[in-house]
């Protein structure tokens, strides 16, 4: 059910009613706010009247207050993982700045955490990492690829098979 709420906030008062209409935004599940400037010299004010729903409190968390922890790759992976996953992040950087997007558009950390982490090796072992697929693979898989060859090679380990008979 919709209900109203009026507010007026002195323009030379105290804070205190502009906090109250604050406070009762963010509270409340708004559907409008209607305004109006009264000019009365000295003693001018906001009259506001807000459109609300009835017994609405609105508890959808703001985006300040959430605060999502970010996972430490380095704790998470193994030694060599965790150098696999910083080559692929420098790489991701260096991409990103070159095409002037955001690096997350071309991998996410979670996608490089699992790359490193799988050691991919083909275009196949990519496919099986979640949200890379074909146009990722064919814009940036042999790049990914090489590094990931090169990154091995510097530390003078083959890379390890995927099917122990080979």
């Amino acid at each position: 059910m919709q209900q109203w709420k009026f507010f007026r906030i002195p323009v030379n008062g105290p804070d205190d009613a502009e906090e109250s209409f604050n406070r009762f935004l963010r509270s409340h599940r708004v559907l409008a706010v209607h305004r109006e400037f009264v000019a009365q010299g000295e003693c001018s004010y906001w009259a506001l009247a807000v459109e609300h729903l009835a017994d609405v409190v609105n508890t959808v968390p703001r985006k300040e207050n959430i605060r999502r922890e970010k996972p430490d790759y380095r704790q998470i992976l193994s030694p060599d993982d965790f150098a696999r996953f910083a080559t692929l992040r420098e790489w991701r950087k260096q991409s990103a700045q070159a095409v002037a997007v955001p690096v997350y558009t071309i991998l996410t950390n979670e996608q490089m955490a699992e790359i490193a982490r799988n050691n991919c090796r083909t275009k196949a072992d990519l496919e099986r990492i979640d949200g890379v697929g074909q146009g990722r693979i064919e814009k940036y898989g042999s790049e990914i690829l090489a590094l990931l060859l090169e990154k091995s090679d510097e530390t003078g380990r083959e890379p390890v098979p995927h099917d122990s008979r080979t």
